[in-house]
């Protein structure tokens, strides 16, 4: 006699994909489907770079040499007056995370802001006027794209020199192209859509479709770009103070601290690069955790999965 085979449970599949959403929400730190956990992150670091003049117990620019290479205060040779150590001059690593949280947010939001202004501006440009316009501003954006992001921009902080302005010049001269193809994509739909051409038929201006009926549509898409942006442009001026060509010493920014205490990881002064590692990586994690969630929130068809 032949003995069939057990038929495979239809509810296996389903469960498992209940379990791997259940995994992914932990993961996530998903609450009610919204980003708790990076959401609170990211205001504990936004709220320590505007008031940090008052929680910083010291000043992260000036040390003592005879305070060097202090561990921890749970370690053996700590002291509770600096509680995450000190640097190789001297300064307390605490009070220059703190100043480096203003730094990265300050840099990540101000290049940020800036990409996207000009990148949504171009990119309405080229979608709705089309034509030669459409054309320049693409080929540029191609070019643009076609360049390593972050050799690009060594190559232009190499050139402009060092400083917290020139740093969000650059980030938001090499990460406007992004926010512009999405943005003409977004356009192009726009402007095929009954209340563009019913605006067309009523007189109004290119200008004023532009701005009155076209941006507001796209700003979604742009406020969602931007948050996932962010964790990129975090990590791009790390990289650059991380290299020398950054947020120039003795300001106290994380890439720099990174830099600064490489040499020191293998004597085992652990905390002068884990520590700021560890704060890029909450910060970045955080952000793009947020933008997944924004992502979803406020895309039509995502919202119906």
């Amino acid at each position: 006699m032949s003995t069939a085979s057990a038929p495979l449970s239809p509810s296996a599949s389903p469960s498992r994909a209940a379990s791997l959403t259940l995994a992914w929400r932990f993961a996530a730190f998903h609450v009610g489907g919204f980003p708790v956990l990076p959401t609170l992150i990211l205001l504990v670091l936004a709220f320590t770079a505007v008031f940090a003049n008052v929680i910083a117990p010291s000043d992260p620019e000036i040390g003592t040499l005879g305070e060097r290479f202090r561990p921890p205060a749970w370690q053996t040779g700590g002291s509770e007056k600096y509680l995450l150590g000190t640097d190789h001059l001297g300064r307390d690593v605490l009070s220059r995370l703190i100043f480096g949280a203003r730094v990265s947010m300050v840099v990540g939001l101000t290049a940020v802001l800036f990409a996207g202004a000009v990148g949504t501006a171009l990119g309405i440009l080229s979608g709705f006027l089309g034509g030669w316009v459409d054309q320049v501003i693409m080929r540029v954006t191609d070019t643009w794209l076609a360049l390593p992001a972050l050799t690009f921009a060594i190559f232009l902080a190499a050139v402009v020199g060092p400083s917290e302005m020139n740093i969000v010049i650059i980030l938001g001269a090499v990460y406007w192209t992004r926010y512009a193809r999405v943005i003409r994509g977004e356009v192009l739909s726009l402007r095929e859509r009954d209340f563009v051409r019913l605006a067309i038929v009523a007189g109004c201006s290119k200008w004023t479709i532009m701005r009155r009926h076209i941006l507001p549509n796209v700003l979604n898409s742009a406020i969602v770009l931007g948050t996932l942006m962010l964790g990129v442009v975090i990590v791009t001026e790390a990289a650059l103070s991380f290299l020398g060509v950054g947020v120039p010493p003795p300001k106290p920014a994380w890439g720099l601290m990174l830099a600064d205490g490489k040499k020191g990881l293998m004597a085992g002064y652990w905390w002068l690069t884990v520590l700021p590692g560890s704060c890029i990586m909450l910060m970045v994690l955080s952000a793009n955790l947020l933008g997944d969630w924004l992502r979803v929130k406020l895309d039509p068809q995502l919202r119906q999965l």
